[in-house]
């Protein structure tokens, strides 16, 4: 599930970390990765979980206005909703169910305020309106409309980002990756079998996290030495003037550059230049992208760019 690219990420994360820190060491920076890694998964474990909270509260819901028998529109509306086939197959989904109970997710069933607020906006929106007038819709119907009510009241939900920024420090970082990634497993679901449902797992031996680890080791090992490598080449900019965080994706981009011979030269300066981008100031991009430019000339005439494989350079 994890890309390079927030493999990068987390690591820019946990250097930044260890810079804030005094007395850290390599250890501790280290499970703070791996445990943003982790949480990654689980994350994407309780985005399921609310879209399985929602149908179990509109259940509940509808149990409440045959009991009451009032408001027979939002019966309605909500009867529509609950009898969605892919919101069927979550909500009764047996792995779903059985991992929800073992793993670490949100209990989003103790925030009745936002279910029941997410559900008033699914039910009044004009496509759910058009949809609801199908009869007997068809797997791919009930899909087309699901996918983009993931889209347009999940993924997309102002409450949740906020929500979820309370929770974890990591997860807003996370959060596009997960809902893309979830977005594109639903979209490739062809029936009603449970099977077809992702359970992406968190595996240590995982080539890209074991990249990460490396990454972040060369990082912190050597920042004098990459700090060294900084020096003359930043001659506008004095020390107090360069944001922290860009001399962070800077070291990270130099180790990347004389330490992984196997990662092509484009891809590095490519990546940490998005990275800056993304996550730094507004000069940033054009900042990383002279120093690493002056860096790349100093390392080739030094022959110090030991890249293997054709067209790395």
């Amino acid at each position: 599930m994890l890309t390079r690219r927030h493999i990068r990420i987390k690591v820019m994360q946990s250097a930044y970390s260890f810079h804030h820190k005094q007395n850290c060491k390599l250890e501790e920076e280290l499970k703070f990765y791996e445990a943003s890694v982790a949480k990654t998964y689980d994350l994407y474990l309780s985005m399921l979980g609310l879209i399985k909270s929602l149908m179990d509260f509109t259940f509940e819901q509808l149990r409440t206005y045959r009991e009451l028998g009032s408001d027979e529109v939002n019966y309605k509306h909500l009867k529509s909703f609950s009898q969605n086939k892919v919101l069927l197959m979550i909500k009764e989904h047996p792995a779903l169910k059985k991992k929800l109970k073992s793993k670490k997710s949100i209990k989003w069933d103790l925030e009745f305020i936002f279910l029941k607020e997410l559900l008033r906006e699914i039910t009044e929106n004009i496509e759910f309106n058009e949809y609801q007038k199908v009869l007997n819709p068809s797997w791919q119907e009930d899909l087309k409309w699901f996918t983009k009510f993931f889209k347009t009241h999940i993924a997309s939900s102002d409450y949740l980002y906020q929500y979820l920024e309370d929770q974890h420090i990591t997860w807003i970082d996370d959060l596009p990756l997960v809902n893309t990634y979830l977005y594109k497993t639903f979209k490739q679901l062809t029936s009603i079998k449970s099977d077809q449902l992702a359970f992406p797992e968190f595996i240590k031996s995982d080539e890209d996290f074991q990249f990460g680890i490396e990454l972040l080791e060369k990082t912190i090992i050597n920042d004098q030495k990459l700090e060294f490598e900084l020096k003359g080449k930043t001659p506008n900019w004095d020390t107090e003037r360069i944001a922290i965080l860009d001399r962070v994706v800077l070291k990270i981009a130099i180790a990347e550059l004389l330490f992984f011979p196997s990662i092509p030269l484009k891809v590095t300066i490519n990546e940490y230049l998005e990275i800056a981008k993304d996550y730094s100031t507004p000069n940033s991009n054009n900042f990383v992208n002279g120093v690493l430019d002056k860096l790349v000339r100093e390392f080739k005439e030094e022959n110090r760019l030991n890249k293997s494989g054709r067209g790395l350079l």
